[in-house]
């Protein structure tokens, strides 16, 4: 192992050459791609909740998976995970009555920090981007890139969660190439005109306050581009790629063909361009069976890219960096933009454990 680039606070980033196989495939699956990168798009913020490790040390975890587009998300994501450990997990009303506290505040207020029953939560900010080759085509899946060995491509079936146990460790050893693109993002701030001033000032300052940064895992998500548009998400981020091509299975069969009024959006749910075409009996059987082949297709290879009607539709590879500071990861900026205020999201309940769905004038639980 070897030191380098000292981070905040002169913290080095340690950096270990990797001997085993599938890390220094994984090594040169990344050196391959940074052979094809032209530079980087930042697609903007994305927020969740971490907690401090309990030795209180500069280790956090992830508690809720840092994909929700606004910090009011990620605090009403927060106010569930409280409410729930009320109603299940308190031991005794005192513990009820505190975690209820915090829903309360959650209930009411912006809290991005909060100590309940000797656990620090912090809502935690982090920037969402993504590779480029000189085309302006976004990175797709590497082939070392996690894939279950049996991919299950039925619609309601369940794969890992985003960030699901996700420890946040600085000092975890890099390989060399995470350390390259770790230490050369210390740096990224947004800048140009289309940013409003409050913006870039914050962001110019997150690089004094926050100067390190963490990379966490990859994930995926369904990019879509027609013509010579820019490339726009077409879903969530997702764990694996194989997640996201299960999605997109699911958007050409059933979802695209109900947007485009291929299908009825009144259709029973089991109706898709699968059974459709089978029939042969709708106008828009040909049309569909556009999206039927585009689906087999996809499940057939594990492509990355399929077309139809004049749309590409490609699974991306995001990444995403947390800044980090003497204190910890970063939370929202003031400049963030919040879609909605703080409201209560759950049933009243009392400290010791009943629920009111439905109070009557008396403030009665309901039967």
């Amino acid at each position: 192992m070897s030191e380098a680039g000292a981070g905040a606070d002169g913290w080095p980033v340690v950096v270990r050459v990797p001997v085993e196989p599938v890390e220094a495939a994984m090594e040169a699956d990344a050196l391959d791609a940074a052979a094809r990168s032209s530079g980087l798009v930042v697609r903007g913020p994305l927020f969740g909740v971490a907690v401090q490790s309990e030795s209180g040390g500069r280790q956090w975890q992830v508690v809720l998976e840092v994909t929700h587009g606004c910090p009011q998300r990620a605090r009403d994501a927060l106010n569930s995970l409280l409410w729930f450990r009320a109603k299940d997990e308190a031991m005794n009303p005192d513990q009820r009555r505190v975690l209820l506290a915090a829903v309360a505040r959650l209930e009411k207020e912006c809290v991005d920090e909060l100590t309940v029953l000797g656990t620090r939560y912090r809502v935690v900010r982090a920037e969402e981007y993504a590779a480029i080759d000189e085309h302006g085509d976004i990175e797709t899946p590497r082939p070392t890139d996690p894939e279950p060995l049996t991919p299950d491509w039925s619609p309601g079936a369940s794969g890992p969660q985003v960030d699901d146990g996700l420890a946040l460790d600085p000092d975890a050893p890099l390989s060399p190439l995470q350390a390259a693109e770790r230490l050369s993002l210390r740096s990224l701030a947004y800048s140009g005109i289309r940013f409003p001033e409050p913006v870039l000032h914050d962001s110019a300052r997150a690089v004094e306050s926050h100067p390190d940064v963490v990379l966490m895992p990859p994930a995926f998500l369904i990019v879509e581009r027609s013509g010579t548009e820019p490339w726009t998400p077409g879903s969530g981020l997702q764990a694996t790629a194989h997640d996201a091509r299960r999605t997109l299975a699911f958007a050409l069969t059933w979802m695209e063909p109900r947007t485009r009024g291929l299908i009825p959006y009144d259709a029973e749910p089991e109706i898709d361009a699968h059974t459709v075409v089978a029939e042969n009996t709708s106008p828009a059987a040909a049309e569909l069976a556009l999206y039927a082949d585009a689906a087999d297709r996809l499940r057939a290879g594990r492509l990355n890219e399929v077309e139809v009607h004049g749309t590409v539709y490609r699974i991306g590879r995001a990444r995403r960096l947390l800044r980090w500071g003497p204190d910890g990861p970063e939370g929202p900026r003031p400049s963030d933009v919040n879609t909605h205020a703080p409201y209560p999201l759950h049933p009243r309940m009392d400290e010791y454990g009943t629920v009111y769905f439905d109070e009557s004038a008396e403030g009665e639980p309901a039967p």
